[in-house]
């Protein structure tokens, strides 16, 4: 399931932000009181400047003044710079560690979303998102902390200051620049706005597109399908230019208009300022002073133009990251949730009821079933009969809706899940394998296990051989998802991996329905070797899989129709389990006869 839209992206991301200052709040106070500091210091200096003027054209006790007047610019000056810098040493220090914690928060939460959230996500846009919206944070920052805070310190210091002279000029600053402001906000976040989180959304649609296109790139090679691949990409990169220039161009038009303000908030104040000159009440350092103090805030007006773009560019960046934060995980340990305690294997579903997301059914309705500690059980049945969804719900991958799941006597729902899933060890039909060594992959089901120990796994595994002929051994990277290995050496990689974890369940989830018939016997071996002793579930879809084990459970549309041992079920004449097996022995001999011709 994939994150809502927010409606208020605003709240939200600030509440985000909030939440990191409150991590590093001794050091977020000391940045804004430096800051206070460093503005003030700033905001004071054109009244100086006013006063050297006037120590130099008035001639009342020129030299001392005028070297007071120095004095006191260069004092200000060099505060104000040491307090700006003592502000920018913390907000880096304190900006690198939130990114950090972000980045690190965004993929704890990641790794931990339900497997339906998982199944609708794109892996590319999900990674575009987390990183984005890092960066996203030290702009916010920025913004905030070294942007609008100080303008808005400037604009209330400078204004109190003309004020105290000519109470008219005051009230004319503050008037022109909370005008601007509102023209600049409403300009960003009514007109810019908008446009911005449509490229935003185009933006990740691009990244998911190239990561999908990419990660499928052997399949793309397999039926020519680079140009339809290019076509693809050209419509998503289109919709990305276009609401990209869109945006672009509403931010230009915002720039100027916002420009023009600036020149008509400029021509007010300085027709104000001779108005009283020529009034006699002001002097020429009066008007020094004015002069100076409106190129501050002229700086700090157009910089509030930028701020605001920025701020909202950030917002939308950082909205997708903000939601993660409150998406729920979907399978949550409970409060006080145990650990594991592992015993014989016995595995009961207990009046189990079960439907997935969406659907109006369920799926499986007061499912009872026990599989005894050490059994070795197989699941046969027509894909959606509820097979996997058994073995995911061991796992505790779904919540159930009703009824309970025991593994040795103890509730799943009341464990805490790694502690669950480490007793489990799991051989998919498509194992994954990170882009790591052959080693590290393996190692991945028991970490800091011993070279000694990575190998005799991989001998049960009968993967030794073929590591050990590879150039670099257990050193050689398998690239990505495992690419560099055949699909029965995939098998035996991740076999090996579940037999070094020595977890008292095994599940075999369609584990051989994929290979070729050297590489089904090399893992119908494997798996002889490994199960002894231990609850054994194979998921199969080859029948051959499951005429050993001790019972096999005939699944349809979440219901156990037979269960019984190979050669009892195959005694059953109008039985489902032997119409699948003489379904699976007739499809052989047609494959014969055909190859035989």
């Amino acid at each position: 399931m994939s994150e809502s839209p927010s409606r208020d992206p605003f709240r939200l991301v600030f509440a985000f932000c909030l939440a990191q200052w409150r991590r590093q709040i001794k050091l977020t106070v000391a940045i804004v009181i430096a800051m206070l500091l460093a503005t003030v210091c700033e905001s004071v200096i054109p009244l100086f400047a006013g006063r050297l003027v006037d120590a130099l054209t008035l001639n009342t006790g020129a030299a001392d003044a005028a070297i007071q007047a120095v004095l006191s610019i260069f004092g200000l000056g060099l505060a104000g710079q040491a307090c700006r810098y003592a502000a920018f040493r913390g907000l880096t220090s304190a900006s690198t560690r939130i990114m950090q914690r972000i980045v690190a928060d965004a993929f704890y939460r990641v790794q931990r979303f339900s497997t339906d959230w998982h199944a609708s996500s794109f892996a590319g846009a999900t990674v575009r998102k987390i990183t984005r919206g890092m960066w996203a944070y030290d702009t916010l920052a920025d913004t905030i902390l070294l942007g609008f805070f100080p303008a808005l310190v400037m604009l209330v210091a400078v204004t109190a200051l003309l004020a105290a002279h000519w109470a008219v000029m005051g009230l004319a600053v503050a008037a022109g620049a909370v005008l601007y402001i509102t023209i600049a906000g409403v300009l960003t976040v009514r007109y810019v706005a908008p446009a911005a989180q449509l490229a935003n959304e185009a933006d990740s649609r691009l990244g998911a597109a190239v990561a999908d296109s990419i990660g499928c790139n052997s399949l793309v090679k397999s039926f020519a399908g680079e140009a339809r691949e290019d076509a693809r990409l050209d419509q998503v990169t289109d919709l990305w230019r276009g609401r990209t220039y869109r945006t672009w161009l509403r931010g230009t038009l915002s720039g100027t208009t916002q420009g023009i303000a600036v020149v008509a908030l400029q021509a007010a104040v300085l027709g104000l300022a001779v108005w009283l000159w020529t009034r006699g009440l002001a002097t020429p350092g009066d008007i020094a002073y004015v002069l100076a103090t409106y190129t501050v805030i002229q700086g700090y007006l157009r910089d509030i133009a930028v701020h605001i773009r920025n701020l909202q560019r950030s917002v939308n960046d950082m909205e997708d990251i903000a939601l993660f934060a409150r998406q729920p995980l979907g399978v949550e340990d409970r409060p006080g949730a145990k650990l594991f305690r592992p015993g014989r294997g016995e595995i009961a579903f207990d009046r189990v009821t079960f439907r997935y997301r969406g659907q109006a059914n369920p799926l499986y309705r007061d499912f009872s079933l026990t599989l005894r500690g050490g059994e070795r059980v197989g699941l046969v049945g027509s894909s959606g009969s509820g097979k996997s969804t058994f073995v995911k719900l061991i796992q505790r991958l779904h919540d159930i809706d009703g009824g309970e799941i025991r593994i040795d006597g103890q509730n799943v729902a009341a464990l805490t899940q790694e502690s669950l899933r480490q007793a489990i060890s799991l051989v998919p039909q498509d194992p994954l394998l990170f882009h790591r060594s052959l080693g590290e992959n393996i190692a991945y089901g028991r970490p800091g296990a011993s070279r000694d120990e990575i190998a005799a796994a991989a001998t049960r595994a009968h993967a030794h051989d073929f590591i050990m002929a590879l150039p670099q051994g257990y050193d050689t990277l398998v690239g990505e998802r495992g690419v560099k290995l055949s699909g029965g050496e995939r098998q035996r990689v991740a076999l090996a991996r579940a037999v070094l974890a020595d977890a008292r369940i095994l599940i075999f989830d369609e584990a051989t329905s994929s290979l070729d018939s050297i590489s089904e016997a090399l893992m119908q071996r494997a798996l002889e070797d490994v199960i002894e002793d231990r609850t054994t579930i194979i998921v199969a879809h080859r029948l051959s899989t499951v005429q050993r084990v001790d019972r096999i459970l005939v699944f349809d549309q979440g219901r156990i129709v037979e269960q019984g041992t190979h050669t009892e079920l195959l005694a059953r004449k109008d039985g489902y389990y032997r119409r699948l097996f003489e379904s699976q022995a007739l499809g052989l001999i047609g494959e014969t006869a055909v190859a035989a011709e």
